[in-house]
């Protein structure tokens, strides 16, 4: 006779989950981050019962578990889409077309800021949000999909993007792996590994010129700054 799981509480394969993240750190409730990512992976957002149990195996309270849960943008309180779709909109990559993007994308996909197109049956659905600066200020501007850089994007080549997305193409980012689904990274993120990781190159061109110069004139960091370095 199978047991009927509660409504009210998340299934017994997260729960174990959930538990063994905690292992990894010497003191468990530094696995709260990790912990609400695989509750996002599962339930598709945070979750009351996805708060609650992180909040029981962690011995605190459910008002200290949202409170991280709601401080942090990647924690999301309404679903997510197949795929999240951020657009740099900082000043870099605003002023080298990321605002123009990101108005091509709301127009096209004809949703707002933080919205979802729906699910309608045809295709995939995704999720819009403007984002502030990735860190890929040499690749303006820069669109993510579920945190995979795509680099130097145009409102012509972001709508290609969304629209091979939403017809589940293969889409592989610019210095990354094969895109999955939004839940498929959030437990990705949560530490559980998809065996992707060493898809695509680490660096690209714009991010080793410096390097590449350097090498060519002989360039080397001071001998006391190397050791301290070393230290």
């Amino acid at each position: 006779m199978s047991e009927i799981q509660d409504d009210n509480v998340l299934d017994e394969k997260t729960l174990a989950e959930l538990q063994e993240i905690t292992t990894r750190y010497p003191q468990p409730r530094s696995a709260l981050l990790p912990m609400l990512h695989l509750v996002q992976s599962v339930e598709g957002r945070i979750t009351p019962r996805g708060i609650e149990a992180c909040a029981d195996i962690l011995g605190i309270s459910a008002a200290e578990v949202s409170g991280v849960a709601t401080f942090y943008t990647m924690y999301k309180r309404k679903p997510v889409g197949d795929y999240h779709v951020g657009v740099c909109t900082n000043t870099l990559c605003a002023v080298m077309g990321g605002d123009a993007i990101f108005e091509r994308l709301k127009d096209h996909l004809e949703v707002g800021n933080d919205e979802t197109t729906p699910d309608d049956g045809t295709g995939k659905t995704i999720t819009l949000e403007h984002l502030e600066c990735n860190a890929a200020c040499d690749y303006a501007p820069v669109v993510m999909v579920n945190w995979e850089f795509f680099d130097n994007q145009t409102p012509q080549s972001a709508t290609q993007l969304v629209d091979d997305l939403r017809e589940g193409k293969e889409v592989r980012a610019t210095r990354g792996p094969r895109v999955c689904t939004w839940r498929e990274a959030e437990r990705v993120l949560a530490g559980f590994p998809d065996d992707r990781a060493d898809e695509g190159p680490a660096a690209g061109p714009a991010s080793l010129a410096g390097l590449e110069i350097a090498r060519e004139r002989g360039w080397t960091a001071p001998a006391s700054d190397r050791k301290e370095i070393e230290k």
